[in-house]
């Protein structure tokens, strides 16, 4: 868990950032005009007999400044953009829970903004529908962190859950974390947001719906948690596994995958412990590599669904066609 040292230190900034969309209106400029959306916001993709849906909530455009990674220059994150043909003035980060339909129940990883956001996001209702799906239709909704970006979608504006039928499963060590006043108290004005958020968003929620999960935890027969720390302090993944196949949500593993796949050694501002953040991306995406696992990202490039590969020093993102 972090100190209040560790937080001056992580980029908490960042953090707070993700807690409220007004922030991220903010950091958005129209002078770089809207993000790119997809014409289709929805990929299927078979998993033995599974299914796995990545529903694209949106997108926002933010300027690319000297804080977005925090330990290499400006000029070195704009020639690593430059080098794939990738705008070197902003990056456009995309928003994408999946849903998983398995036997035992419709499993929503990660919820979007809702009706919370800017108008760039919030798509991810109308996209359910598009894939044959309603809100009332998810049986349980899976959190990788709290995150505002990954749980403001539980709730709409006027207060109504967003998901009616669904258990809300958290990470425990995630939930711990936030929920606890002595870190809280200690951590910097910054930062303090954060935790008023997830207690807004978490805290309301009914008692008989909040399911805590520990990392290593199976949540239905092929659905298994596992630990991703760093990040967040309890940030978890999904995998899912369905007659000899296999995928992974990595939830925020990696932010932008041009630069933080390439090169996994560099922080993000989000990243509120970025060794340990550094430690598990080079960690899971070697396992990525090594077994050939499809995985699926919140902050990939529709379809958000593909394969990692290893480029130079680093990795690289294979959408699915």
């Amino acid at each position: 868990m972090l100190d209040r040292r560790a937080f001056l230190g992580a980029g908490i900034a960042g953090t707070a950032a993700l807690t409220f969309s007004s922030v991220w209106s903010q950091q958005t400029t129209p002078n770089f005009g809207p993000p790119m959306l997809p014409a289709n916001g929805v990929k299927r993709m078979k998993l033995g007999a599974m299914e796995v849906i990545a529903l694209n909530d949106g997108a926002l455009r933010r300027p690319l400044g000297e804080e977005f990674v925090r330990n290499v220059p400006l000029e070195q994150v704009k020639s690593l953009l430059a080098s794939q043909n990738l705008p070197t003035d902003y990056v456009d980060i995309p928003f994408t829970p999946f849903l998983v339909v398995s036997p035992a129940g419709r499993f929503l990883l990660d919820t979007g903004f809702a009706d919370n956001g800017p108008p760039t996001t919030g798509k991810l209702a109308a996209q359910l529908v598009a894939a044959g799906f309603k809100p009332e239709d998810v049986d349980h909704v899976v959190i990788s962190h709290y995150h505002g970006d990954h749980i403001n979608g539980l709730r709409k504006k006027d207060g109504s859950l967003a998901f009616p039928k669904a258990k809300v499963h958290v990470p425990a060590p995630e939930h711990a974390f936030w929920f606890d006043d002595a870190k809280m108290n200690a951590a910097p004005p910054a930062a303090k947001g954060a935790f008023e958020n997830a207690r807004k968003v978490i805290g309301s929620l009914p008692a008989d719906i909040l399911v805590k999960y520990e990392p290593g935890q199976e949540l239905a027969p092929g659905i298994r948690a596992e630990a991703a720390f760093g990040h967040t302090p309890g940030m978890s993944m999904v995998s899912v596994q369905s007659e000899g196949q296999r995928f992974m949500y990595v939830a925020d593993l990696t932010n932008v995958p041009s630069l933080f796949a390439r090169s996994p050694d560099w922080a993000v501002q989000f990243d509120m412990d970025a060794e340990l953040a550094r430690q598990t991306r080079r960690r899971v995406f070697d396992m990525l590599v090594k077994d050939k696992v499809t995985a699926g990202g919140y902050h990939f490039p529709f379809p958000a669904l593909g394969t990692i590969e290893t480029a130079g020093s680093g990795y690289q993102f294979k959408p699915v066609a």
